[in-house]
């Protein structure tokens, strides 16, 4: 039995989600699959420094979020973070050692610099993907010792491919989602459709409050608006949600959730999502085709996702609220608006595929071994 070893950790939940996606397939295709946070298991002060201060920056100081965002996204600088993950790395190393896994695979870019550094210096040699979660690849990603990278889209691949990494090693098969995205049989789909425009609004694993101020928008919206709220684990936003809009207008129906797990099926039974555009979401919604109205997105990463996916034609992107409402307006009734979104996000998912992710990932560990014996 061939043994993957998943590198992730918890800046945000889209790391975590895409390493669970990933072992659920491997196991399923017969493979051993440890899923192992490099920075909680080895440093308790770079993950209260770096995740901790990732969520406190996110949803306090973004703009602060998003300048950092920018400096480090110059390979300079990422070169002088190495100093700081040496320990981390030496305890990696001796984890890999003890496991002994036939591939490793990264869903958080700080692992390319620890596995870029150990296949440097010859430590190992071993095969290591790494997933590129979201639609711009940051420098962080960018390693020559990389042997694959798997990305959102063919507009990552060509963007990467202008640097140091060959067009050969970038797959555009998708950020890892749940299998359940790609199935159309639900339960759900039985029920019967009505003149309802059913929205699916969300805001990411924590929740986001500016979710209150879009669905008090909504409210006095003109046409007939069925509203599936996501809170994620924010339970105080599901609270005030909950009392705030206890009474809608009586051409509203409102649908408040906190975590869940029916993501999928909820997706299924939308015309739209709003919701921020985080590269775990935005795919599940590109294989849902789901069009997207984005009327927040976290500065870095998700201000680039946004205006690529409104570039393209799969989403809207509106940061001014106030606004909401003619743009959701336009859509109802301009149905052709909403189908030019629909084609265009066929085009984008048609080629993903988590299966071809363990399929390149059998080439790879077949390559090293012929590599090894020859």
């Amino acid at each position: 039995m061939k043994k993957v070893l998943i590198l992730t950790t918890s800046t945000g939940q889209g790391h975590n989600q895409a390493a669970d996606s990933l072992k659920d397939t491997f196991v399923k295709r017969g493979y051993e699959v440890i899923k192992y946070d490099f920075l909680d298991n080895n440093s308790k002060f770079l993950t209260r420094c770096i995740v901790g201060g990732y969520e406190l920056l996110v949803s306090k100081t973004p703009k602060v979020y998003g300048g950092i965002y920018k400096i480090t996204n110059f390979a300079k600088i990422n070169s002088s973070l190495k100093l700081a993950f040496m320990h981390t790395e030496n305890k990696v190393y001796y984890y890999i050692t003890q496991c002994s896994p036939d591939i490793i695979i990264g869903t958080h870019p700080l692992s390319v610099n620890i596995i870029s550094s150990l296949k440097k210096h010859k430590l190992i040699d071993i095969p290591f993907i790494s997933i590129v979660t979201d639609f711009k690849a940051h420098s962080t990603y960018i390693s020559p010792y990389v042997d694959a990278y798997i990305t959102a889209s063919e507009y990552t691949k060509k963007k990467m491919s202008e640097g140091i990494i060959p067009e050969n090693r970038i797959f555009p098969y998708g950020i890892p989602i749940k299998q359940e995205f790609f199935s159309k049989a639900d339960a759900f789909l039985s029920m019967e459709r009505d003149e309802y425009f059913n929205i699916l609004l969300m805001g990411g694993s924590m929740g986001l409050n500016n979710i209150f101020y879009v669905l008090e928008r909504l409210m006095k919206n003109k046409h007939k608006l069925r509203i599936t709220v996501v809170c994620g684990n924010n339970s105080e936003l599901k609270s005030n949600l909950e009392e705030a809009f206890m009474n809608p207008p009586l051409d509203k129906k409102i649908h408040i959730f906190g975590f869940t797990t029916a993501v999928a099926s909820l997706m299924e039974l939308s015309d739209i999502i709003i919701s921020k555009p985080g590269g775990l979401t935005a795919s599940e919604a590109l294989v849902k085709n789901l069009p997207m109205i984005i009327p927040f997105a976290i500065p870095g990463q998700e201000t680039e996702n946004a205006e690529f996916l409104s570039s393209i034609g799969c989403a809207v992107y509106e940061p001014d609220l106030n606004n909401i409402n003619n743009i959701l307006n336009s859509l109802i009734e301009n149905p052709d608006k909403l189908l030019e979104m629909k084609n265009n996000i066929r085009r984008i998912s048609k080629h993903y595929s988590i299966n071809e992710i363990v399929s390149l990932s059998e080439r790879l560990i077949n390559s090293y071994e012929r590599k090894t014996s020859s």
